[in-house]
């Protein structure tokens, strides 16, 4: 796995500012846990898409529409969290569930080097 610099800071960039817009639309007490939580999510899953070569192209190209396909549910499930007021839990347990399936996606597809 080898990380590329330049794309890497991108990837967070755009995480950053896609989390701060979201912090703006929001108006309840959970701002800063929507806007913590989509930054993570949706930074694990650019940096991923974007940021990150494989050893084998097969296997770049795999996780690369893994990571893209989850960066868009991030950005959905995010974006219904920024417009309805939410629980704590629920969000957490939410973003959590879906951001370990796609950590557990990624880690098959690198270790089946295909």
């Amino acid at each position: 796995m080898k990380l590329n610099f330049v794309q890497t800071i991108i990837a967070i960039a755009l995480s950053l500012l896609i989390a701060y817009g979201l912090y703006s639309f929001h108006d309840s007490e959970n701002k800063v846990l929507l806007s913590l939580g989509s930054f993570v999510f949706l930074a694990t899953t650019l940096v991923i898409t974007i940021g990150v070569n494989f050893e084998q192209s097969r296997t770049t190209t795999n996780v690369r529409v893994v990571s893209g396909i989850f960066f868009a549910v991030a950005l959905t499930s995010n974006l219904i969290f920024s417009f309805f007021k939410f629980s704590t839990p629920s969000y957490v347990i939410t973003n959590g569930i879906l951001l370990l399936i796609f950590v557990l996606i990624v880690y098959s597809i690198n270790k089946a080097k295909q």
